[in-house]
């Protein structure tokens, strides 16, 4: 298993119950649907799988770590395995469409001359390679989100969180970025895709998990948005 959840539980300060637990395994190169209400949990499952958030009670094992064991000064190593799409973009707008991927290879020590090779190549991958003096002002919807999404293929993860990454898209731009991250899917990288696009579920006929109030209440293969 790359991913797996043991009785996890997440409760608030103030009381809240984010996560009931939850048990749930994932092998490598899965792709998964994870569908439910607004605040039913989805973000907060996928913020336990980079250590954004701890449980209250029981385990989370990503790529053989019990994160729970994780020391802080680890973390960065956990999350460079584990690359995260955001619905709202998180991009840099002081820095261009190159600089926006190749900050976070500057911070872990990349040299330039690996760099201005790897950077490139990515926003080739995502369609960007002639906008990359671009800032994200510039860019459409769609094309942030690609741009996001060559910024978290960066290290070359073995896992892809994408959290609502359709969601502020239109119909065309939002096919674009599925196609996109289908493609990265057959290359091996294991997905993880929250949405409520019934549309773009019941096409992929992918595993669907259906969290509700933080419990699943449904983990089918090949589901439907239900």
């Amino acid at each position: 298993m790359i991913i797996d959840f043991k009785n996890v539980s997440k409760k608030f300060p103030d009381g809240t119950s984010a996560l009931d637990g939850i048990s749930f395994s994932v092998e490598p190169g899965e792709f998964i649907f994870l569908i439910g209400s607004s605040g039913a949990g989805k973000t907060t499952i996928m913020n336990h799988i980079v250590k954004e958030e701890d449980p209250t009670e029981g385990d989370v094992i990503v790529d053989g770590v019990n994160l729970s064991s994780l020391k802080k000064k680890e973390v960065p190593s956990l999350r460079r395995k584990v690359g995260y799409i955001y619905q709202d973009f998180k991009l840099l707008d002081s820095g261009n469409v190159f600089e926006n991927v190749a900050l976070s290879l500057h911070v872990v020590g990349k040299p330039n001359s690996e760099i201005d090779q790897i950077v490139p190549n990515l926003l080739n991958l995502v369609g960007l390679g002639d906008k990359a003096l671009r800032f994200p002002k510039n860019l459409s919807g769609g094309e942030k989100q690609r741009l996001a999404i060559a910024r978290a293929l960066a290290h070359e993860p073995k896992i892809l969180l994408a959290d609502e990454p359709t969601g502020n898209l239109d119909s065309t731009a939002s096919w674009v970025v599925v196609d996109l991250i289908k493609k990265i899917n057959k290359w091996g990288t294991t997905i993880i895709f929250g949405t409520h696009n019934e549309d773009i579920v019941n096409s992929l006929k992918k595993r669907v998990i259906h969290v509700e109030k933080g419990k699943i209440v449904k983990d089918k293969k090949e589901g439907k948005y239900e």
